[in-house]
C-alpha cells in the first residue's frame, strides 16, 4: 500500500451534518483509509492509498456532493 495524506479546502460547510455528509462522501472510497474534518478550518484531511483512488476523484466526490473544493 502507498499510503499518502491529502488536505483539501472545503467551502460550504456551516455545522456537523455538513462534517458528517463530506465524511459519507468520501469514506466509501476504494482506499480511503481515514477521514478527518475539521469544520472550523473548512477542511478535510484524508489518508488514502494513491494506488487506488486518484485525488481528482477525492476533490470531484466532495465537489459532486455540493461542497465546493479550493485548489
Amino acid at each position: 500500500m502507498n499510503m499518502t495524506t491529502i488536505t483539501l479546502k472545503i467551502g460550504g460547510m456551516s455545522c456537523m451534518g455538513c462534517v458528517n455528509s463530506v465524511k459519507r462522501l468520501l469514506e466509501p472510497l476504494p482506499g480511503v483509509s481515514r477521514v478527518d474534518v475539521d469544520l472550523a478550518n473548512g477542511s478535510a484531511e484524508i489518508d488514502y492509498d494513491s494506488a487506488q483512488v486518484d485525488p481528482a476523484v477525492l476533490r470531484r466526490t466532495v465537489s459532486d456532493g455540493g461542497y465546493p473544493v479550493a485548489d
